[in-house]
């Protein structure tokens, strides 16, 4: 399957310069250039190493760009989101209802209809078709010509190129012509309401409670984690960090949705000064269960190696440790739900947009090669069949290790893959659609890096994922013919 190259990016940019041209309207609005001017950084990004991640953010940057004309200012995330979500489904069923308006316009101004056209259309079409025909059998070029106008096979390629210009055309027609709603549900409002059935007295007890556990929670990790306090018998560390990392994230967005329901600002329950450090308290120890469960991934990478889903792991964690930060503040400072949710998305499209233009995958093979036990002796083994997995982002680190590494075997093992991964991201740039510009950087370090010290072939034959050789099966001979199968001798007798 080809891979998306850098023209994904010239066709976002010729989508941005075509939104510019015919919806002149946000080009006049500030929110409108600031979100243009982010959808072109993004188009850089897929010019450089397009990505479903950088190719969402463009689609969003580029709907909030042809939707400023029409968006008063000041408007929330929230009220946002739902013009967007609005714009992406109605998209799908524009054309169709544009088409449907047309008929009964024509209808109304008694025009020609949809079937006089067809109508209108039958003896031209049919006549052409009985002349080209005839033409046809009589000069051979226009028959060899006719000859090979086939349509394409009906083939799964052919199926999902119909299906994705399709889906490219109804997005194009819903940028230049962007569905508008006027009508938003509110953001609902409970402020200064209580929820029915809780006390400030039960909050208050609730907030005890929860201090005491999550302090023993954290004296345990203070201690484990932090301090390098021996754990019991037959608990690794490993095991203890690893357990505990993703359930205690969940700890802490339950303690945030707490804070939201039960002390929102303005609430009898939030004025109270016991109160209000009780949660000070609580969000501080949720924090540090953020920290421990950042140590806790650190230590588990440490002994199982770093992958992609860890780094968004982390990142998230950090996300978490925010949104908590920005609930405390909002319920100390009074401020709006509106605030909260402006101040959460804003940090979240940071940080992917971030992402975006980050190669994680070669975060992760420059440290796997850095820390391999097979490079320092210490930390946890070389896994490549991974470093093969990431579609050449692990070539460089590669290079590197090999032109480092000592052992004949594991040496030629790594040969092995690096081969394979440079035969396929050559072959990619060697294609006009699979070019990238950051493939191309890759293969101009690996240049330089050989130049000192040229790289070996790795010996000939057939290998798995992690450059291992796989013997050739072996030939099973035939088995001796049973003595009940062997032939009758035959009596000389009387010859």
């Amino acid at each position: 399957m080809q891979r998306p190259g850098a023209t994904l990016g010239l066709f976002a940019l010729l989508w941005l310069a075509a939104a510019a041209l015919f919806r002149k309207g946000w080009v006049r609005d500030r929110r409108g250039l600031l979100a243009a001017a982010g959808a072109a950084g993004l188009v850089a990004v897929m010019i450089d190493r397009p990505s479903l991640l950088a190719w969402v953010l463009f689609g969003l940057a580029l709907m909030i760009a042809v939707q400023s004309a029409r968006v008063r200012g000041g408007e929330d995330a929230w009220r946002w989101a739902q013009r967007l979500i609005v714009q992406v489904v109605v998209a799908v069923a524009g054309p169709w209802i544009d088409l449907i308006r047309l008929n009964r316009t024509n209808q109304r101004r008694q025009a020609v209809n949809l079937p006089g056209t067809v109508r209108l259309l039958i003896l031209p079409v049919l006549g052409g078709a009985v002349f080209l025909a005839l033409f046809a059998s009589a000069n051979p070029v226009i028959g060899d010509l006719a000859a090979r106008l086939r349509l394409p096979p009906l083939s799964e390629s052919t199926v999902a190129r119909v299906i994705f210009w399709g889906v490219v055309l109804i997005a194009v027609a819903g940028i230049l012509r962007p569905r508008w709603r006027r009508r938003l549900i509110a953001l609902p409002s409970l402020e200064g309401r209580n929820v029915p059935g809780v006390t400030a007295a039960s909050v208050t007890l609730s907030l005890i409670v929860f201090n005491l556990l999550f302090a023993m929670q954290n004296g345990l990790d203070l201690a484990f984690l932090w301090s390098g306090v021996p754990l019991p018998e037959g608990v690794t560390l490993a095991e203890y960090a690893h357990r505990g990392a993703y359930p205690l994230i969940v700890t802490a967005l339950l303690a945030g949705l707490f804070v939201l329901i039960f002390l929102r600002p303005g609430s009898e329950t939030a004025a109270r000064p016991l109160v209000r450090r009780l949660v000070v308290l609580w969000v501080g120890q949720n924090l540090f269960l953020v920290a421990s469960s950042l140590l806790r991934t650190a230590d588990y990478i440490e002994a199982y190696s770093l992958t992609r889903f860890r780094i968004a792991a982390m990142i998230w964690m950090v996300l978490v440790g925010v949104g908590l930060g920005l609930i405390c503040w909002r319920m100390l400072r009074n401020k709006s739900a509106s605030w909260l949710i402006n101040a959460n998305v804003g940090a979240a499209l940071s940080v992917l947009a971030v992402v975006s233009v980050v190669d994680l995958g070669a975060i992760a093979a420059h440290w796997n090669v850095r820390h391999a036990r097979e490079v320092d002796g210490q930390g946890s083994r070389l896994d490549l069949c991974y470093l093969d997995s990431l579609n050449g982002a692990a070539l460089v680190s590669l290079v590197e290790l090999e032109q480092r590494m000592e052992d004949p075997v594991l040496k030629d093992r790594i040969a092995s893959v690096r081969d394979r991964q440079m035969a396929a991201m050559q072959a990619h740039q060697s294609k006009w659609r699979g070019w990238r510009w950051r493939d191309t950087r890759r293969l101009d370090r690996v240049e330089q890096l050989i130049v000192a010290r040229p790289l070996t072939a790795p010996l000939s034959g057939q290998r798995d994922c992690d450059g291992r050789l796989i013997s050739p099966p072996t030939p099973v001979s035939a088995p001796p013919p049973s003595p009940s199968s062997a032939p009758p001798l035959t009596s000389q007798a009387g010859t």
